[in-house]
C-alpha cells in the first residue's frame, strides 16, 4: 500500500522532516537493514583478523593492501553512474502512474453522448463502462503480481462480473496469440456505433467525440502492455550494481583502521566501527535500493501502486455515473451571490488575515521611475512635434497613390517587367495610379509629377539607364515618327504595392 506523508510536511517547520525518519513501513531501513548488517559483519571479521589472528609478516602485507585499495577504490564512479540511474528509474516510475487507465475521463463522455431514460439506454451506458473496465483489468492482470493474485483466469473475471459468459465465449474463440486486452475496446467501439445508428448518440460530432475519449483509455493500456515489456536496459542496470558492490568491496578492505604505530598516513586513529563508511554505504547502497523498488511499481512493495484500489474505484465511480447520476439535476436556484456586484466568498477566522493582503498585479507593478525618466524623448533633427514626425514616418512607409511610382520601385521596375514578359497586365498598372485619367492641367492627388508611362502606345526597345549615380529615367513611348524622350523621376524611394511582384534579383541586376 502507497505510503502517504503528505499531511505531515503540509507546513514548513524547524525539523520538519525529523518526524519521517521514525517511520518504518516504506522507510529506507526496511529495505536495507539486511545488507546494512552483512557489510558491517564482514568489516568486523575483517579488523578482528588483522588484530588476532594475522602474524607480524602478515600483518604488513595486509596494510599494504588495505593502503592500495584506499588509494584506488576513489576512482569508480559510483555517484556518475548511480545519479544517472536513479533520475531515470524515477522518470519511468512517474510516467508509469500517468500510464494508468482511469475512467472518469471516458465516463463523463457516454453519460454526456449516450441518451435514454429507458432500460435499453441504461444498459448502453452500463456495457459501455464495463467494457472499459474490463479492458483496465485484463491489461494490469498481465503487469500487476497484485492483480494477477485477485484474477489469476478468466473465469475470475467472470465471476467477479466483468464479463459475462457469452463474451467470455467470443474472446476465447478469438484466435490470436498475443494479449487480447484490446478486444473489450473493439467491443466498445461496435457497441458505440450500433447505439449511434438508433440515435442513442444523437450527432456523428459527440460520436467522434465518445470514440476520441476511447482511443485515449485504449492508448494508456498500450504503454502500460509496453513498459512492462520494454525496461531499463540490462547492461545499464548491471554496470550501476557492480559499481556498486565493487566499491564497497573495496571499502571493507581499504577502510579498515591500521596501528598507530605504524605511522601510515591518516591512521592516527584507531577505532572497531567505521562510522562515515556506514553512512555512505547507507546513502549509495540505499539510492541503489530506492531504484530497486520504483523500476517496477506494480509489483507488492510498500510504495508500488495500488492498483487493486485503483480497479474498484474507477468501476464503481463510472457505474454511478452513468447509471444513477444520468440526467439527474438538482432545482436551478440563482446562487448566494445573485445580486452582488462582486462576488467574494467568506473566510473564517483561521484564514481572514488572508483578506488583507493584496493581489498580485505582476512583477513589475510596483516598480517606480523619477518623473524626468518617464518624459518622451523626440528623434534627432525633428523640429516638427512628436506626432506629425510620427505621421510623416508612416506616410513614407505607406503607399500613397501614384508617389510610389514617382521615383520609387514601380518606376524603376516598368522597364524590367516589361523586358521580362511580366504576368502583370498594362491595364492593371495603368489603374493603379490615382491620377489616371485625371484632366489635363490638373494637380494629382497622389503627388506624383505627371503620368510615368504612356501604356497605351507600344513601348521600343531600349535598355534602362542604371547606375548609383544617374537619375533613374523610364523611357515615354512616342510615334515612331518623334524622337525618343525621357521623363526624370524624383523623389523618395518608397514600398511596391502588394500586387506587384518583387523581382529583387532583377532589380540588384540592375542597379549593379
Amino acid at each position: 500500500m502507497t505510503v502517504t506523508y503528505t499531511a505531515r510536511v503540509a507546513k514548513a517547520r524547524f525539523g520538519g522532516f525529523s518526524k519521517l525518519l521514525l517511520l518504518w513501513r516504506g522507510s529506507i531501513y526496511k529495505l536495507l537493514w539486511r545488507e546494512l548488517l552483512c557489510f558491517l559483519g564482514l568489516f568486523m571479521a575483517l579488523s578482528a583478523a588483522y588484530r588476532f589472528v594475522l602474524t607480524e609478516e602478515q600483518k604488513r602485507y595486509f596494510e599494504k593492501l588495505v593502503l592500495y585499495c584506499d588509494r584506488y577504490a576513489s576512482l569508480i564512479p559510483v555517484s556518475f553512474v548511480l545519479g544517472f540511474y536513479v533520475t531515470l528509474v524515477v522518470h519511468r516510475w512517474w510516467n508509469q502512474y500517468l500510464s494508468m487507465p482511469l475512467t472518469d475521463a471516458l465516463m463523463c463522455v457516454v453519460v454526456g453522448t449516450v441518451h435514454g431514460h429507458d432500460e435499453r439506454g441504461r444498459l448502453y451506458r452500463r456495457t459501455l463502462m464495463r467494457y472499459a473496465g474490463l479492458s483496465g483489468v485484463l491489461i494490469l492482470r498481465s503487469v500487476s503480481t497484485a492483480v494477477f493474485k485477485r484474477f489469476p483466469t478468466i473465469d475470475h473475471v467472470v465471476e467477479a462480473g466483468f464479463m459475462t459468459r457469452e463474451e467470455r465465449k467470443k474472446f476465447e474463440n478469438l484466435n490470436s496469440s498475443y494479449n487480447k486486452y484490446w478486444v473489450p475496446c473493439v467491443w466498445f467501439c461496435n457497441l458505440a456505433a450500433q447505439a449511434r445508428r438508433e440515435g442513442r448518440i444523437r450527432d456523428n460530432g459527440a460520436f467522434k467525440l465518445l470514440l476520441e475519449e476511447l482511443n485515449v483509455f485504449r492508448s494508456k493500456c498500450g504503454m502500460l502492455f509496453h513498459y512492462d515489456w520494454i525496461s531499463v536496459p540490462l547492461v545499464y542496470t548491471q554496470v550501476v550494481t557492480i559499481a556498486v558492490y565493487s566499491y564497497f568491496l573495496a571499502c571493507l578492505i581499504g577502510r579498515q583502521f591500521l596501528d598507530p604505530a605504524q605511522g601510515y598516513k591518516d591512521h592516527d586513529l584507531d577505532l572497531c566501527v567505521p562510522i562515515f563508511t556506514l553512512l555512505q554505504f547507507f546513502f549509495y547502497a540505499g539510492w541503489l535500493k530506492v531504484a530497486e523498488q520504483l523500476i517496477n511499481p506494480f509489483g507488492e512493495d510498500d510504495d508500488d501502486f495500488e492498483t487493486n484500489f485503483l480497479i474498484d474505484r474507477c468501476f464503481q465511480v463510472s457505474m454511478l455515473a452513468v447509471d444513477e447520476m444520468y440526467d439527474d439535476l438538482a432545482m436551478l436556484e440563482k446562487d448566494l451571490y445573485w445580486d452582488a456586484a462582486e462576488a467574494r466568498a467568506p473566510y473564517t477566522a483561521a484564514t481572514a488575515f488572508l483578506m488583507q493582503q493584496p493581489s498580485f498585479q505582476g512583477s513589475t507593478f510596483d516598480i517606480t521611475l523619477a518623473k524626468e525618466d518617464m518624459q518622451f524623448q523626440r528623434q534627432d533633427g525633428l523640429e516638427a512635434p512628436l506626432n506629425e514626425a510620427h505621421g510623416d514616418f508612416l506616410q513614407r512607409l505607406l503607399p500613397v497613390g501614384t508617389g510610389m511610382g514617382t521615383g520609387g520601385l514601380l518606376g524603376r521596375r516598368v522597364p524590367l517587367l516589361r523586358r521580362k514578359n511580366s504576368h502583370v497586365s498594362e491595364e492593371s498598372m495603368a489603374a493603379s495610379c490615382a491620377c489616371a485619367g485625371a484632366p489635363d492641367g490638373a494637380v494629382p492627388e497622389c503627388g506624383c509629377e505627371g503620368p510615368l508611362v504612356d501604356l497605351g502606345q507600344p513601348e521600343p526597345e531600349s535598355e534602362p539607364i542604371t547606375g548609383p549615380e544617374s537619375p533613374a529615367l523610364v523611357p515615354a513611348p512616342r510615334a515612331p515618327a518623334e524622337p525618343l524622350t525621357v521623363v526624370p523621376l524624383s523623389g523618395t524611394r518608397g514600398p511596391a504595392p502588394p500586387w506587384l511582384p518583387s523581382p529583387i534579383g532583377e532589380e540588384e541586376e540592375s542597379l549593379a
